[in-house]
């Protein structure tokens, strides 16, 4: 793939989640968040090698304390949601 799509999917990614950050090994990490309606709140991200292909493409689910209770990994294989334990 050439520097060019690269770029153009690199922009498109930028528009759609907001929030990114660069990676070690030259990829980034995409997310935005969305609020609920009693407090919670759902974080979509998405991890791009330093093509712009996806690798992984997750949700974190937050409670209204703003600590992590679920992970659902959509892609490369939908795992379902997956329960954080609770380490009080």
């Amino acid at each position: 793939m050439n520097s060019l799509t690269n770029r153009s999917k690199q922009r498109k990614n930028e528009r759609k989640f907001g929030s990114w950050e660069e990676l070690p090994h030259g990829g980034r990490r995409y997310w935005y968040e969305v609020e609920g309606h009693s407090g919670w709140k759902a974080r979509y991200v998405k991890k791009v090698d330093k093509n712009e292909n996806t690798l992984k493409f997750y949700q974190e689910i937050y409670n209204d304390q703003g600590r992590l209770m679920e992970i659902h990994e959509k892609y490369p294989v939908d795992k379902g949601h997956q329960k954080i334990e609770n380490r009080n």
